[in-house]
């Protein structure tokens, strides 16, 4: 256990470095951040980058934000956050699909081995109801996760150079 929160301090501080030693403004770092939250909780894996990157060019928000950004959901985290993404969206739409069953359904779909685009076949054979599911509570989580992040950036960035400025001085 001790093990595992070295590996996670080493994360987070690297994830702050990120975000705090980019060379732009507050704003446009912050909104590369939220577009990679945005796409990381709504986007299936696979399809994230091709949507963020180009979304932080037409918006002008961070690149690098952007990208790691969408790093919420990789090949560990979707495991735990896309069966219970899917759980929340379907209490919202009226279904009663259990925790179960939709985490067998996303292990199928995540476990598929073949080419990426191949994935996408094997979650519409699990049926319209986990789809519809995947997106509304993904739909949640973006506009939970999407402005929390921004604002948290935002404020991180601000703090740190504030702070940065005053040790300057």
């Amino acid at each position: 256990m001790k093990k595992n929160r070295g590996w996670l301090k080493i994360q987070l501080q690297w994830l702050y470095y990120k975000i705090i030693r980019e060379k732009a403004t507050p704003e446009y770092i912050a909104r590369g951040w939220a577009i990679g939250m945005f796409y990381g909780c709504f986007i299936p894996f696979g399809l994230q980058l091709a949507c963020s990157v180009p979304t932080s060019f037409i918006l002008k928000g961070s690149k690098i934000g952007a990208t790691v950004g969408t790093l919420l959901t990789n090949p560990v985290s979707i495991f735990f956050i896309y069966p219970a993404q899917c759980w929340v969206g379907s209490k919202i739409i009226g279904k009663d699909l259990s925790y179960e069953a939709i985490s067998a359904s996303m292990n199928k779909v995540i476990s598929h081995e073949g080419p990426w685009y191949e994935s996408y076949q094997v979650l519409a054979a699990e049926g319209f109801d986990i789809i519809v599911s995947f997106f509304v509570g993904g739909g949640l989580l973006t506009l939970i996760m999407t402005p929390t992040t921004y604002f948290f950036v935002l404020w991180l960035i601000k703090r740190y150079r504030k702070l940065r400025d005053q040790k300057q001085q």
